[in-house]
């Protein structure tokens, strides 16, 4: 890595946030809803592009009930299903004109689908469940990414990658409270009967607003490791930290879901239609991005603005998968596993999982064209609905 592109890194590194960060105003009223940066790219390249699936979701399903559609999401690759969307023109082809705006926390993002200002968020699982559990009136309907984070550790501690949790014994870790981060760290050191606290048998976890911020602490004296999600584990490496775990490769935390896509319960209900092209369009977004690789990575660029190389590890490296479905088995585990580790009280979450969207957009792709990457959402949703 040659110092233009560490350059490039560290800039890159100021303008992400935390893809399960919940910011603890949350739940303030005068929380700022307003986006730190809006993001609408030309998708005139798109406009040519034939329909891959053949029919749009008004001709086989009826007509949309709203066209305009806003979308809120963080700067992160996890949330690629909505960037291919909008570049490839799918949005388009189900008849959706569609606004992609960046938002800085879950919080935010929440608000504006409350607000009616966002028809659809990308938030982070664990905040998700906790928002619902404080009783906001906010649906899963689908997923956005599973796997994708761990935490990094200063090299003078670590002298290889993936050396597991136990490095972390004695050392300042930085995270973030109600984040999926911070619950898959609790999971691992309960599991290694390893103590959180001060000590040198004990992991201290010192608490950040944000991934960003939490990230960033690692520039101090005091701090040892970091919690990281997509895309800073590679921001990580190139800087010369060592990779404490990726969850991915961590039993315990397989299909782990990350990000969901979420929405205002009654819109979902009172705009069936308008969900279903928009469920249409991220499943064919996903369908690219299993088979069009180059041109995924150059699509997510537009939006998270670092090298190349970096979103294709993120994306493509095994570290994490891009997928639509609502994944409600993983999800219903996780929300039993942040309530044992006392981030929320127990809640009725069925009013708040729908998986007939998915479903109906899938089908009516799949009675178009059952290819086998399609086929294999078809089947996962079976196995994890």
């Amino acid at each position: 890595m040659n110092k233009f592109k560490i350059v490039s890194a560290l800039a890159a590194l100021s303008l992400l946030t935390g893809c399960g960060a919940f910011n603890n105003n949350s739940q303030s009223s005068e929380t700022n809803t307003e986006a730190k940066t809006a993001v609408q790219p030309d998708a005139s390249a798109a406009e040519e592009t034939k329909d891959c699936c053949g029919d749009s979701a008004e001709a086989v399903l009826g007509k949309p009930e709203k066209t305009d559609i806003n979308i809120g999401y963080l700067n992160s690759t996890a949330h690629l299903l909505a960037f291919v969307a909008q570049e490839e023109g799918y949005f388009k082809e189900e008849g959706l004109k569609v606004t992609l705006t960046q938002f800085s926390s879950a919080a935010e993002l929440v608000n504006g689908l409350e607000s009616d200002k966002l028809d659809v968020a990308f938030i982070g699982s664990v905040p998700t469940l906790t928002f619902q559990s404080q009783g906001h009136d906010v649906s899963i309907f689908g997923g956005a990414m599973t796997n994708g984070h761990g935490y990094v550790i200063k090299s003078q501690f670590a002298d290889k990658d993936e050396l597991g949790v136990e490095v972390l014994k004695g050392r300042n870790v930085a995270s973030v409270k109600n984040s999926v981060q911070d619950a898959e760290l609790q999971i691992l050191l309960k599991n290694a009967h390893i103590e959180i606290g001060e000590g040198k048998d004990k992991v201290n976890i010192v608490y950040f607003d944000s991934q960003k911020d939490a990230y960033a602490a690692l520039l101090n004296d005091t701090i040892d490791a970091a919690s990281v999600y997509s895309p800073y584990a590679s921001l990580a490496k190139s800087q010369g930290y060592k990779v404490v775990y990726y969850c991915a490769h961590e039993e315990a935390l397989k299909n782990q879901p990350c990000c969901r896509q979420v929405a205002k319960t009654s819109a979902l209900s009172s705009s069936p239609n308008t969900y279903t092209a928009i469920e249409r369009a991220f499943i064919k977004a996903y369908h690219f991005t299993q088979s069009e690789h180059d041109k995924t990575i150059k699509d997510v660029k537009k939006y998270i603005d670092i090298d190349e190389e970096f979103i294709d590890t993120e994306v493509y490296g095994g570290y994490s998968v891009s997928s639509p479905d609502p994944d409600k088995q993983g999800t219903l585990t996780l929300k039993d596993t942040i309530i044992e580790l006392g981030y929320t009280n127990d809640y009725d979450i069925e009013p708040y999982y729908n998986t007939d969207i998915y479903k109906n957009a899938l089908d009516s792709i799949l009675a178009e064209n059952s290819d086998d990457i399609y086929k294999s959402l078809e089947e996962h949703f079976n196995d994890y609905e």
